[in-house]
């Protein structure tokens, strides 16, 4: 890989050799800047990771961007709408199929599961299961770039959650599986679900995994203190967070409980 190119201020339009990305106009609390819609080839064949949301002028943006390349499959990193509410519509577009680990989320024979490789006009692309943030998520890894497509399991910026259809001690595993694939690999590059390019991909995981035994230890903490239920233990442990995202820190919490409770 020659090196990566890091737009300042905007994920849309980073890119490595051979992922680009188009950034949904979906932004929030929860999806930073938006979705990223990873545009994955070489020359006339393309695979696109995570249409989006099922929002048009972004699907047409993606159909226009691609020119008359063909899109030869479409892949999910996992079923949440923000990533796959447009699969189905850009399906259509392009005439391609969908794969994914999740069978709800498919169009077309062929799923996806760990161990997979894609091929797209011979440019390989890793499939590895990295349960916890869903329990369908998946990462994809790009040897050419020495680059892995993260979804929801690592963002751009801050940390994910678990999601009720997740659990923290597979998550916990995908960060340790991710974290060892990453030095083994020499990975130059984490490109996420969400948010910017992360250029130290040992660096951030590291942060990922220390951030999620912290917040173990100030779980443990709130309950010593007399903390029973989970908005009780968002009172302490998320005190310095805006109360809009205190629901989303429940959830988190829950997450971390059920973890706690089944060592």
């Amino acid at each position: 890989m020659s090196g990566l190119h890091i737009p300042i201020g905007t994920p849309d339009g980073s890119r490595t050799d051979h992922a680009e990305n188009l950034l949904a106009p979906n932004p929030s609390a929860m999806t930073l800047d938006g979705t990223n819609t990873w545009v994955i080839g070489v020359g006339d064949e393309v695979v696109v990771v995570d249409p989006g949301p099922e929002d048009e002028s972004h699907l047409q943006r993606v159909r226009h961007h691609l020119g008359e390349r063909r899109v030869t499959e479409i892949l999910l990193t996992h079923g949440h709408f923000d990533h796959s509410g447009g699969a189905r519509r850009f399906a259509r577009m392009v005439n391609a199929p969908v794969r994914a680990l999740d069978p709800r989320h498919r169009l077309g024979d062929e799923g996806l599961a760990d161990g997979d490789v894609v091929t797209v006009a011979g440019l390989e692309i890793h499939v590895y299961g990295t349960p916890g943030h869903s329990f369908d998520s998946l990462c994809f890894w790009l040897p050419a770039d020495r680059a892995m497509l993260t979804g929801d399991t690592v963002l751009g910026r801050g940390t994910t959650i678990v999601a009720r259809d997740g659990g923290l001690a597979d998550y916990l595993r995908s960060l340790d599986r991710l974290r060892a694939a990453a030095e083994s690999l020499e990975a130059r590059a984490l490109l996420p679900g969400h948010g910017p390019v992360l250029p130290d991909p040992i660096g951030a995981l590291d942060g990922y995994i220390a951030h999620r035994r912290e917040r173990l230890d100030q779980v443990r903490a709130a309950r010593e203190q007399g903390a029973r239920t989970a908005r009780e233990i968002v009172k302490i442990v998320y005190a310095d967070v805006d109360r809009s995202l205190w629901p989303v820190a429940e959830m988190s919490v829950l997450a971390q409980l059920d973890y706690l409770d089944r060592l």
